[in-house]
């Protein structure tokens, strides 16, 4: 093996865990070309036309600022569709606890801005599941197409 493919193979070895880990997290991620603020105003606006309603946010970065800390843009979107959510929360309270949806969107420490939310897959698949409920695959593209629509008229 040549000097430069043992390199590559030896940082491709050693990163193997945490990508196949990431891969595997059922988070989604995605670059914004707005700043943070813009970001989650264009986000609420896109979820508000696709039928959610806005329940809250959360600024991670300004509740460390109340105690003397300092991070980067960090804000939490909590939304949800209660025509679409309370029905499975009839059939199994629990599930409030994983829901309603959330989305993060933040500044790395370069300044660029990202939009993190959680894949269908992870929704159905996980959440749903460890409730004891099910979805349809129709269901989980469904959720996963209005989510990226969302999420792109945010960032885009």
């Amino acid at each position: 093996m040549r000097p430069r493919s043992l390199l590559v193979f030896l940082v491709l070895t050693a990163f193997a865990p945490t990508i196949t880990a990431a891969a595997q997290s059922g988070i989604i991620t995605k670059p914004s070309g707005h700043s943070v603020a813009i970001t989650l105003d264009r986000l609420e606006v896109s979820l508000k036309e696709r039928g959610f309603m806005i329940f809250t946010r959360i600024d991670h970065a300004a509740a460390a600022a109340s105690v003397g800390l300092k991070m980067p843009a960090s804000t939490v979107l909590i939304f949800g569709n209660p025509r679409l959510g309370t029905p499975s929360f009839l059939k199994q309270p629990t599930l409030a606890i994983d829901l309603p949806l959330k989305a993060l969107v933040y500044q790395d420490a370069s300044g660029k801005v990202f939009i993190s939310y959680n894949s269908s897959a992870y929704i159905v698949e996980t959440l749903y599941s460890r409730h004891g409920l099910t979805a349809s695959s129709d269901i989980e593209a469904r959720i996963a197409q209005v989510l990226a629509e969302a999420i792109d008229a945010a960032a885009n």
